[in-house]
């Protein structure tokens, strides 16, 4: 039995990233063909964001993420933050971020919404190749009305990159209250140099 992107010789290996939008019960699935590091999955955001959320959401100042505790988003990963504040200044926009403690991401509404939908949907049907996977992903709808886009991200996401404590340190980053490594948010850079975004 294969499970999460183990490489199949001639097929390659398919790596899926989500963004669920909670009130408008739309899905977004990037399926890498790379390594699932936190570059890819930023950048399953990004394109969410350009393709999604920025037409809805207009006049948008934050966003907020609710991620796993550990893996690829995971809240030790140093070079999650540091892609998160590359999208916080391309974007302007502040990124709230919500981990979910270690072992319980199944909690996270996208589980339950957005990929046990998504794994109903392609049940006994062979996942022969990337683009079949893709077509499967984006044809998953409920009758309550979600609809999920998907599309193939064939950029390479290297393992291994580093993260010095110099780039941590110049990140825009004010850690909440309660629970500081598991809930914080990312502000634009240019937020540090007096820009009003409020």
């Amino acid at each position: 039995m294969r499970v999460h992107d183990f490489e199949i010789k001639g097929l390659g290996k398919a790596n899926p990233s989500g963004i669920y939008d909670l009130d408008r019960d739309e899905g977004w699935v990037s399926v890498g063909v790379d390594h699932d590091t936190a570059e890819f999955a930023v950048e399953s955001i990004r394109r969410w964001w350009r393709s999604m959320g920025s037409p809805v959401y207009q006049d948008a100042k934050r966003l907020l993420v609710t991620a796993d505790g550990g893996g690829s988003n995971g809240s030790r990963v140093r070079l999650w933050k540091l892609e998160l504040q590359r999208l916080a200044d391309e974007t302007g926009l502040c990124i709230a971020v919500c981990h979910f403690p270690r072992g319980t991401s199944k909690w996270n509404k996208i589980e339950h919404r957005l990929f046990s939908r998504i794994t109903l949907n392609w049940r006994g049907k062979p996942l022969t190749s990337l683009e079949v996977i893709v077509n499967l992903i984006a044809a998953t709808k409920t009758k309550a009305g979600l609809t999920v886009r998907s599309e193939l991200d064939t950029d390479t996401y290297p393992k291994g990159r580093k993260v010095s404590d110099e780039q941590i340190a110049e990140l825009n980053l004010l850690r909440d209250e309660f629970h500081e490594d598991w809930n914080y948010e990312i502000r634009p850079r240019e937020l540090l140099l007096g820009a009003n975004y409020f």
